[in-house]
């Protein structure tokens, strides 16, 4: 198992320890993803989530080895609409983005502007390309998945069978309206 790594907010005051190997590295290019990015970039001095082609990163993680340390309280949640199975969670004390979390996931998917300079694990697909205008546009460093491939499913299995198939609540402190 890796080590501990310590990640926080942008202002410091929201902090969180992740234990172990990431499930995946990824970047998200769907249109949610992107939707959430663009409401997200609205907020004062809130740290920028899409990248130059309209992905997200994330590090997904599994819950059971994720740990708030500090600041919990500044934790809120946002949906993109009020039925939605996702929803997205933010430090308010600075407008960071933490994670999005699918209901019922055993999984967070961390917001990769977590990690610092040098930190953050190798990307290791994008997922979601058909939601993009032009996939092609892509890079291509890594497999750029028009949906969730099978192998992406088989990772969120393998950690979910480690994790004797529970799924951990994540409680946070409210909820935003964007």
């Amino acid at each position: 198992m890796s080590p501990i790594q310590h990640l926080a907010c942008a202002c410091g005051r929201f902090a969180l320890d992740v234990e172990g190997a990431p499930i995946a590295r990824v970047e998200c290019c769907c249109d949610s993803c992107r939707e959430a990015g663009a409401r997200m970039a609205r907020l004062a001095g809130a740290p920028r989530v899409l990248n130059e082609h309209g992905g997200t990163g994330f590090v997904m993680q599994r819950k059971d080895r994720v740990a708030f340390v500090a600041g919990a309280e500044h934790l809120k949640q946002f949906r993109l609409a009020a039925d939605s199975g996702t929803r997205r969670v933010l430090a308010t004390c600075c407008n960071t983005p933490v994670f999005l979390e699918f209901k019922g996931g055993h999984w967070l998917s961390l917001y990769a502007g977590l990690w610092r300079d040098g930190a953050l694990p190798p990307l290791e697909m994008r997922t979601m390309t058909g939601d993009l205008a032009d996939p092609s546009a892509l890079p291509d460093d890594v497999p750029n998945h028009r949906r969730q491939s099978l192998r992406f499913f088989a990772k969120l299995m393998q950690a979910w069978i480690a994790m004797g198939l529970r799924v951990p609540k994540i409680e946070v402190a409210g909820d935003l309206r964007l």
